[in-house]
């Protein structure tokens, strides 16, 4: 069952990516002002995120709504020592990353920084039930740290 959810979250994340890459292709009839890059490069964990000339990115509302109720299941969670809890906080963690995804309407270099932002949660999640329980407390604060940067770079 763990198996199979986690092939559906990274269906729905490749679907989601690459309706996200077909839709911003449809709309933009303006040349980009760089070469265009791949699919592959774009979304690279060793890309670091950056704002948009000093000024934070456009963030659709879903994303921005979807940020906040991560940040406020990480805040109501309390079993911190219970590695069954951490599983649980995972899977509401994910459908709410997924929601992100799905309702994904950014378009542009602000799209290509959400994904920057993005990507690096798969590997936190994971953590959230590896062994030991260290590793599930260090990637709940290393998730909780990465959610709370999104306020400085998208509004």
């Amino acid at each position: 069952m763990k198996k199979s959810i986690q092939l559906f979250l990274a269906i729905t994340v490749l679907f989601s990516v690459i309706s996200c890459k077909n839709s911003t292709e449809k709309k933009s009839k303006i040349p980009p002002k760089q070469p265009q890059q791949t699919e592959e490069h774009q979304h690279t964990n060793s890309e670091e995120l950056q704002l948009n000339d000093g000024e934070l990115w456009k963030a659709n509302k879903e994303t921005t709504e979807g940020i906040h109720a991560m940040l406020q299941i990480m805040s109501n969670f309390t079993e911190k020592d219970n590695p069954e809890a951490y599983a649980q906080l995972k899977k509401s963690l994910e459908t709410e990353f997924s929601t992100i995804i799905t309702k994904c309407t950014m378009t542009g270099e602000a799209h290509n920084q959400l994904h920057i932002f993005l990507v690096p949660m798969k590997d936190l999640f994971d953590g959230l039930t590896a062994e030991p329980i260290k590793i599930n407390k260090e990637s709940f604060e290393k998730l909780h740290t990465h959610l709370t940067e999104y306020k400085n770079y998208f509004e």
